[in-house]
């Protein structure tokens, strides 16, 4: 199995990919809770979507700064997980030992 490193800009910032999401899934759930709280409230008291684009904005700007400082934290961990999730079309099982290995390195906290 290739595990190429995690995608990343010009700047050095990682690139959201699907297998970037979803490694770094659990992550988002616990530390982009309050983000995702007011965006899904926003959006059920009002189905226009220009009504809830800053609250998007702020769930978009949490997720990439999470991104960035897991990225920054544990490089190597996220890349192996995020490969394994590319190259396994992000099926979780058969990645569980990157998974393990990255949230030793990069615990889930809020």
């Amino acid at each position: 199995m290739s595990t190429s490193s995690t995608p990343v800009d010009a700047s050095g910032e990682p690139i959201p990919t699907s297998s970037v999401l979803m490694a770094a899934s659990k992550h988002i759930a616990v530390r982009c809770r309050p983000e995702n709280v007011a965006f899904l409230n926003c959006k059920k008291k009002d189905p226009n979507p220009d009504k809830c684009l800053e609250k998007g904005r702020q769930v978009t700007r949490c997720v990439l700064s999470l991104l960035k400082e897991l990225h920054q934290k544990c490089p190597k961990e996220m890349d192996a997980y995020a490969g394994c999730m590319y190259y396994y079309t992000n099926e979780f099982d058969f990645c569980r030992k990157e998974q393990q290995d990255f949230e030793e390195a990069c615990p889930i906290s809020e």
